[in-house]
């Protein structure tokens, strides 16, 4: 493989994609099951702190890179064959639909609506109601991350195969 401005830039949004992917299983797999055997309290605090440490540069860069990351690899592989330009789109398609718009859209409120909570002030029952109105819905969206963010994934590593099928 002859390292050119396109196959690094493919390289670099299959590694922040699988990072993303990554970083959804992880939390699907054994973060919020592991937490989910707290009590209400300690499942509150445990999400609510984890939210705030989330938010930091790379996060972002991991988050958001594929999107961006994908427009400029769309881009750059704008002369090529049609199948490696749609299976770009559909893989930068499905990522920003399952992964990028369900997290500002259904995870994000739900994020913030927790932590606007001051648990500490909150009775046993208003625990466990705001742990009822969060938890399901949190994690009903977080699969939904989790399935795109690989199927994304998948179509990327695809796109490379197609990618260097081209340069033979």
């Amino acid at each position: 493989m002859q390292v050119t401005l396109e196959n690094s830039a493919i390289i670099a949004l299959i590694l922040l994609t699988g990072l993303s992917a990554g970083l959804c299983f992880t939390w699907s797999n054994s973060i919020t099951p592991g937490i989910a055997r707290l009590d209400d309290a300690g499942f509150l605090t445990s999400f609510q702190q984890m939210n705030r440490a989330i938010l930091n540069p790379i996060f972002f860069i991991v988050f958001f890179g594929p999107f961006f990351l994908g427009l400029i690899n769309l881009y750059l592989f704008r002369n090529t064959s049609s199948t490696l330009i749609w299976l770009l789109l559909l893989a930068i398609g499905v990522y920003f639909l399952g992964v990028v718009l369900v997290t500002i859209f259904g995870n994000v409120p739900l994020n913030d609506l927790l932590d606007g909570t001051d648990l500490t002030k909150s009775s046993t029952e208003d625990l466990k109601s705001l742990r009822e109105l969060f938890e399901v819905k949190w994690n009903r969206l977080h699969l939904a991350r989790t399935l795109t963010s690989f199927i994304s994934f998948l179509l990327l590593i695809l796109s490379l195969m197609q990618s260097l099928k081209s340069n033979i």
